[in-house]
C-alpha cells in the first residue's frame, strides 16, 4: 500500500480553518459507522457482565480508535473512487482538504494507539482482536475484495463483526461459545443490510468499477441473496437461547425483529422498489441495535 499509489487522484490541496479540519479528521473515522460498532461493543460487555464504567469507556475509547483508523485508511486507499461518486466526492482526501499521506499516517497511528491503550488499560486479548478487526478491514476488504469480488462484503464484514469479541474479551479476559454467537449475528446481518444501501448505490459503483453484487450479478440477485440471508441471520440469532446463554426476553425479541427483518426482504425480492430496499437498509440499523439492547435486557432482568 504505497504512500503515493499512482492510480489515485484528489484535488489539490486546499487550506480550511480549524473547525472545518477538527471536522474532517473527525469525519475520516467514520463515527456513523462507529455509533453501531460502539452499540455492540458496549451491549457484549453487559452481556458478558457487570463491567464498569472505567472499563466501559476504556474499551469504547480503544474500539474507536482503532475503528477509525482502520476508516481512515479506508479513505486514503479508496479516494480515486471517492472522488468519482457524488455520495462520496465531498470526503476529506478527494475533496483536497486532507492530503493522502496524512490520511494514511493518521490511520496507521490511531491504530497503533488503540493497540497500545487497549493493552494498557483493558487486556492484550482485546487489543490484539481490536487490531485484528483493523487488518481485516482495511487489507482484506479494502485493499484485497473491494475491487475485486462479489464476495467483499461477506467475508470482509467479519471486521465489523469483531467488536463483539473485543467486548466480550474485555469483560472476561478470554473468549467462549455465546461471544462467538455474537459476533456470528453481526457477520450475518452485514450482507444483507448492505447488499440494501448497494441496491440504492448500484449505478454509483458500476460507474467505479466496484463488483458490488448487484453490479455483477444484477437486482434479482441480489434481493434474493438478501432473502437468503434475512433467513440465515434469523435462525443464527436463535443460537444464544439455544445454548443456554439468553433466555425468553431475548428468544422473544429476536423471533419478532427476524421475523420483520424477513418480511421486509420478501417485500424487496416482490416489489424490486427503491422505496422497499430503503426501508429494509434503514430498518436493519433499528434491528442490530434492538437485538443488541435486548441481549442486555435478558441478561439483567
Amino acid at each position: 500500500m504505497p504512500v503515493d499509489a499512482p492510480r489515485a487522484s484528489a484535488k489539490p490541496l486546499v487550506h480550511a480553518g480549524p473547525r472545518q479540519v477538527l471536522a474532517d479528521y473527525i469525519e475520516l473515522t467514520k463515527p456513523k459507522v462507529q455509533s453501531l460498532l460502539l452499540l455492540t461493543t458496549v451491549a457484549t460487555m453487559y452481556v458478558a457482565g457487570d463491567p464498569s464504567l472505567a472499563l466501559v469507556l476504556a474499551t469504547c475509547i480503544g474500539g474507536y480508535l482503532s475503528a477509525g483508523g482502520a476508516g481512515a485508511v479506508n479513505h486514503y486507499y479508496d479516494r480515486d473512487i471517492d472522488a468519482r461518486m457524488e455520495r462520496t466526492a465531498d470526503r476529506p482526501v478527494p475533496a483536497g482538504r486532507v492530503s493522502p499521506r496524512a490520511a494514511l499516517i493518521y490511520g496507521v497511528v490511531l491504530a497503533a494507539l488503540s493497540f497500545i491503550w487497549l493493552t494498557a488499560t483493558v487486556n492484550l486479548l482485546a487489543a490484539a482482536l481490536a487490531f485484528g478487526g483493523f487488518l481485516t478491514y482495511v487489507f482484506v476488504y479494502t485493499v484485497w475484495l473491494k475491487r475485486t469480488s462479489t464476495q467483499n462484503i461477506v467475508i470482509g464484514g467479519a471486521a465489523g463483526a469483531v467488536p463483539p469479541l473485543v467486548g466480550w474479551a474485555a469483560v472476561t479476559g478470554g473468549l467462549s461459545g455465546e461471544a462467538f454467537y455474537l459476533f456470528a449475528i453481526v457477520f450475518f446481518w452485514t450482507p444483507p443490510h448492505f447488499w440494501a444501501l448497494a441496491l440504492l448505490m448500484k449505478d454509483e459503483y458500476a460507474a467505479v468499477g466496484v463488483p458490488m453484487l448487484p453490479v455483477v450479478k444484477g437486482e434479482k440477485e441480489t434481493r434474493r441473496q438478501i432473502l437468503l440471508y434475512s433467513i440465515l441471520l434469523y435462525a443464527v440469532t436463535q443460537l444464544p437461547f439455544c445454548a443456554g446463554g439468553l433466555g425468553g426476553i431475548y428468544l422473544a425479541s429476536s423471533i419478532i425483529l427476524g421475523a420483520l427483518f424477513v418480511a421486509g426482504a420478501v417485500v424487496l425480492y416482490r416489489r424490486a422498489d427503491r422505496r422497499s430496499a430503503l426501508r429494509l437498509y434503514l430498518f436493519s440499523l433499528l434491528y442490530l441495535a434492538l437485538l443488541f439492547a435486548a441481549m442486555v435486557l435478558d441478561s439483567h432482568v
